[in-house]
């Protein structure tokens, strides 16, 4: 027979495509939150990149600098150690939706006073609601 044989072949690349798909989740960058849902988000592609600094709030007040967890008092000198030699120092946030207020607040603070340009906060697009259905008319 003088055709190859590719019916291997393409069970090889099924096998590595399922063992892809597994792992993908799994190499997300930093900390895992559950992020806050809105309706229009905006793209922040500079956040996927691999250099980029993340700080993650956990619904517990947690904060984590990159996947290190670091106390408030010295998150703003672990910043400006990340952002020194940088020329775009933009730092991302990603809070638990269930993260009071008032610990974001403290921690979009501590950054700004690193000498941080630009602060993203990362968020979800909310599912769409769907109206209830209409009951049919009793007769």
């Amino acid at each position: 027979m003088a055709a190859p044989n590719v019916i291997p072949m393409a069970d090889i690349m099924l096998v590595l495509l399922i063992i892809f798909m597994v792992v993908t989740p799994m190499l997300q960058k930093g900390v895992q939150v559950d992020l806050a849902k809105v309706n229009n988000p905006i793209e922040m592609q500079n956040a996927d990149k691999d250099d980029a600094v993340i700080v993650a709030i956990s619904a517990s007040g947690d904060i984590f600098l990159l996947k290190n967890k670091i106390e408030i008092s010295k998150l703003t000198e672990g910043v400006r150690d990340l952002i020194s030699n940088r020329p775009d120092k933009t730092v991302f946030i990603k809070s638990d939706g269930r993260a009071k207020y008032g610990d974001v607040v403290k921690v979009v603070d501590e950054i700004r006073s690193a000498g941080v340009d630009n602060v993203g906060l990362l968020t979800d697009k909310a599912e769409p609601r769907l109206a209830p259905a209409a009951q049919p008319a009793a007769d």
